[in-house]
């Protein structure tokens, strides 16, 4: 998978987004870019998370031996799972959304918030939305979880990537802490690309979007498992 940096400049169709794209981030009281309006009004969500799971999955759903679920089973427990982390984080600052047609969920823990410039410790004040993800991810134990890390642009490109790794692992060491099973979780850093670059926040403030986790949770039926077994 190609990891090609993606630029976003400060075109007419982000500066279209305007102040309708900020929220006060609940945490810090701070005005923050939502990520949610930067996303439709790019055109949705960005084309690597559409890719495969990370280091393959047959190994993966083997060696975390996930016992999957059926068909009509499947679909459902993804929409219960989407609805309560909904729920559950809501007003958090963290954005959930379906990737394709339940293919995925994805949940991205906030830009400035999850970490402070330059480091990879969790911000304490973050724990709770954590700790309802990791609930979460236990009480639907039929998944795969990636981790991405990501970084702003301070730095060289060597130290970014170097942390956005540390970023992602720290998060999954977490996850990991709270009782979600090691065997399911990988980890991915991408330094500075993929990332929602200087978009404009109300006050002007020419703003790079990218200190950032996110969590890809992938869904295992027993066609996958069954197909992992066959090999």
């Amino acid at each position: 998978m190609t990891t090609s940096r993606i630029l976003l400049s400060a075109t007419a169709a982000i500066a279209m987004l305007g102040t309708s794209a900020c929220v006060t981030d609940p945490n810090t009281g701070e005005r923050k870019v939502s990520r949610t309006a930067v996303g439709a009004g790019l055109g949705g969500t960005l084309g690597y998370l559409l890719g495969g799971i990370v280091g393959g999955d047959t190994a993966r759903i083997l060696g975390a031996g996930i016992g999957g679920a059926a068909g009509a089973v499947a679909g459902k427990q993804f929409d219960d799972q989407i609805r309560e982390l909904d729920e559950e984080l809501e007003g958090s600052g963290v954005d959930v959304e379906e990737i394709g047609d339940q293919d995925a969920i994805l949940v991205r823990l906030p830009d400035g918030v999850t970490f402070a410039r330059g480091s990879a410790n969790i911000n304490p004040g973050f724990s709770e939305s954590l700790n309802s993800v990791a609930t979460s991810l236990i009480n639907y134990p039929n998944s795969l979880i990636d981790v991405y890390g990501f970084t702003d642009t301070t730095g060289s490109d060597a130290l970014n990537q170097r942390l956005s790794e540390q970023r992602a692992q720290a998060v999954a060491d977490y996850l990991a802490a709270r009782g979600v099973a090691r065997s399911r979780l990988e980890t991915r850093g991408y330094g500075e690309s993929y990332d929602y670059l200087r978009v404009k926040t109300a006050d002007g403030v020419d703003e790079p979007l990218n200190r950032r986790v996110e969590i890809k949770i992938i869904p295992i039926s027993q066609d996958d498992v069954n197909a992992a077994r066959s090999q």
